[in-house]
C-alpha cells in the first residue's frame, strides 16, 4: 500500500492510499478519514459509496462528511467505483465500464477479469483497513450516493450482521426495471435476470429486509427520479414493515449540493446506531 496523501482534517487525518488489489487485479485506489479519537484507538467506520463517474475523489471533496464524522468520532471509507488501468474493459458510454462497477462482481466479458467490486468492498478492502488503520470492523455502517446507494443498500441486505445501520442518497432502487440497471446487470451478469435479484434493493426489501434501521433521501426535483425509482422501494418496505426512514426531500435535484445538505442527518443516523 502508498500513501498519495495525508492531510490535516477537523483534528483528524483525511488520507488517500494506493494498493494492489487481487479481487480487481489491478491498482485502486481509496480515501479514508481518521478521526482524532483514532490515535487513541479503533473507531467505528462509515462507509460511502459513490455513483456513477465518480472516483473515490468526489465524495471526499464535496459532500463535506469529514465535518461530522470528526463530531462522531467515525471513520470515512471513500472507494473507488470500479476498476483502473490501460488493461481494463471500458465502453464509450458512462454508465457502463470505468467508473460504473455497479458494486457486483461481473460474470461476462469482457468485464469478468476486473470488475469484481462486491468482493473489493464486502472482503478486501475492509481486511486491508483493519490491518493497516485503526478500525474497529464490528461497527460498520454504509451509506452512498445514486448507484452508490444501490450499492449500499445491497451490501447491507446481502451481508446480514454486517453493518448496523444503512443510508442512500437518491439510491437507484429498482435497477432490474430502470434503464440505470438493465442494460449493466445484463452486461455485467449476463440475460438470466434471477442473476440480478441479489443486486436489486427493491427485491431484496421484499424478500429479507435488513436487520437494523434504514434512512434514505431522494430529492423531488431530482431530474432522474424515473430511473431511480424510490416509490418502489418503498412499497416494499412498508410491506415488510421495515424499521427505518425514506424521505422525499421538496425541490433538491441529484447533485452534491443535495448530499451535503443532508450529510450531517445521516452522519448522525449512523452515529446513533454505531454507538447506541
Amino acid at each position: 500500500m502508498q500513501t498519495q496523501s495525508e492531510n490535516a482534517c477537523f483534528g483528524g487525518t483525511q488520507g488517500v492510499y494506493t494498493h494492489a488489489s487481487s479481487a480487481c487485479a489491478c491498482d485502486m485506489t481509496f480515501g479514508l478519514f481518521l478521526p482524532e479519537e483514532a490515535r487513541d484507538g479503533p473507531v467505528p467506520v462509515l462507509w460511502y459509496l459513490s455513483g456513477l463517474t465518480c472516483t473515490h475523489e468526489n465524495a471526499m471533496t464535496k459532500a463535506g462528511a469529514q465535518t461530522w464524522a470528526a463530531e462522531q468520532g467515525i471513520a470515512l471509507v471513500f472507494p473507488d467505483t470500479s476498476p483502473r488501468g490501460e488493461a481494463v474493459a471500458d465502453d464509450e458510454a458512462y454508465d457502463l465500464g470505468k467508473g460504473a462497477g455497479f458494486y457486483v462482481n461481473a460474470t461476462q466479458d469482457p468485464w469478468a477479469p476486473h470488475f469484481r467490486m462486491w468482493d473489493y468492498v464486502a472482503e478486501e478492502l475492509p481486511a486491508l483497513l483493519g490491518e493497516n488503520f485503526a478500525i474497529d470492523l464490528d461497527r460498520q455502517a454504509i451509506t452512498g450516493h445514486s448507484m452508490g446507494g444501490h450499492g449500499a443498500l445491497t451490501l447491507a441486505m446481502g451481508l446480514p450482521g454486517r453493518f448496523r445501520s444503512v443510508s442512500a442518497f437518491a439510491p437507484i432502487a429498482h435497477p432490474s426495471a430502470s434503464d440505470w440497471g438493465r442494460k449493466q446487470l445484463g452486461a455485467y451478469l449476463g440475460e438470466d435476470e434471477a442473476t440480478w435479484a441479489a443486486h436489486d434493493a427493491t427485491l431484496l426489501m421484499r424478500e429479507a429486509g435488513f436487520d437494523g434501521p434504514v434512512l434514505t433521501d431522494t430529492g423531488t426535483k431530482d431530474q432522474f427520479l424515473d430511473l431511480l425509482k424510490p416509490e418502489a422501494l418503498f412499497e416494499a418496505a412498508a410491506a415488510r414493515r421495515q424499521q427505518g426512514t425514506m424521505r422525499m426531500q421538496p425541490g433538491y435535484d441529484h447533485s452534491y449540493f443535495f448530499v451535503s445538505t443532508f450529510m450531517e442527518d445521516h452522519v448522525a443516523f449512523h452515529a446513533e446506531a454505531l454507538y447506541g
